[in-house]
């Protein structure tokens, strides 16, 4: 599978545990401090790459020393970076994530290059050549571009994913309804679903995406699991009953097994329950990077540990 993961490029640098910031110059000691890389095309490469893609990623990042090291953290985990391009006079997108005991992750984030990739700056031929375009954060290159690409890539029998980097609170349909039409698979998280439609109702705004092109859509929902939505209707997959450490990098990781799944063949349901176990493995630790496994690690984790029991109000939320 040669997959290319366009879009955000994040440098993370992650705390753990944090429940209060020191006042004025005082000082916490923590448990752990990381960097890693992240985003919703940089962070999905990672977990495509353990999964066993060729995988090149694509984006704007800056001419600075965070760069250099974002850089060297994808090249180091398997990734093709050559098509990601560096913008003079712009940053490279950073966050700092004060991790919670129960690995909630606030953050502090730098926006950077990711807006500033242009068409100009996509290899085109490189395109084609894929077998998936994955684009991570359409909003941030603006939603004329980010179709552009994705026709493209329908063009030439590229099949597509899409998910969303922006909260839910600050989104909204025109910013990524021109995309849908050629979005094979829309992975965005439940606050995103409703925030982005203006809905109340989860399937409400999924019938929403739905009526504006997506073809297929599976909404991560954190512990409640993974509400999947395509031809044959409505489907609740469970989330793996696991400790939390840190929930960074979860969407990501599930984008990146629901793909995976999906270009080998397996079911829509089956891709779902890939997705909702590499993002239990990654949960367990700390980072976007986090857990040395691969295809056969991650089924077999499905297959051997319980979900959590599911709601039935979460599936209508």
């Amino acid at each position: 599978m040669r997959v290319i993961a366009l879009g955000a490029q994040v440098l993370d640098v992650l705390v753990r545990p944090v429940t209060a910031i020191p006042e004025e110059q005082q000082t916490a000691l923590v448990e752990d401090i990381r960097i890693t890389a992240a985003g919703t095309a940089a962070g999905t490469a990672l977990t495509l790459a353990k999964l066993g893609a060729r995988v090149r990623t694509a984006g704007a990042i800056g001419t600075d020393t965070s760069g250099d090291i974002l850089l060297a953290l994808l090249a180091k985990a398997g990734i093709d970076t050559k098509l990601v391009v560096r913008k003079d006079n712009r940053p490279t997108s950073s966050s700092v994530l004060p991790i919670r005991p129960d690995g909630a992750r606030p953050s502090l984030h730098l926006l950077g290059a990711n807006p500033f990739y242009t068409l100009d700056d996509v290899d085109w031929d490189a395109l084609a050549a894929a077998d998936h375009l994955h684009l991570g954060g359409p909003e941030l290159i603006g939603a004329t571009s980010a179709a552009r690409i994705l026709q493209y890539a329908k063009e030439n029998g590229v099949t597509t994913s899409v998910d969303l980097i922006a909260p839910g609170a600050l989104g909204s349909l025109d910013a990524i309804a021109a995309t849908l039409p050629y979005t094979d698979y829309l992975l965005p998280n439940d606050e995103q679903v409703l925030g982005f439609t203006g809905s109340t109702d989860l399937r409400a705004g999924a019938a929403l995406l739905q009526d504006a092109g997506a073809t297929v859509l599976a909404i991560t929902r954190g512990a409640a699991g993974t509400l999947l939505v395509g031809p044959d209707g409505y489907r609740d997959i469970p989330a793996f009953a696991i400790d939390v450490v840190d929930t960074t990098g979860c969407g990501d990781a599930f984008s990146a097994g629901f793909i995976r799944a999906v270009a080998l063949g397996r079911s829509l349901r089956d891709a779902a329950i890939l997705g909702n176990a590499v993002a239990a493995l990654v949960a367990q630790g700390l980072g976007s990077d986090h857990g040395d496994f691969d295809l056969a690690t991650a089924d077999a984790f499905a297959a051997a540990n319980p979900t959590r029991a599911t709601d039935p109000s979460e599936s209508g939320r």
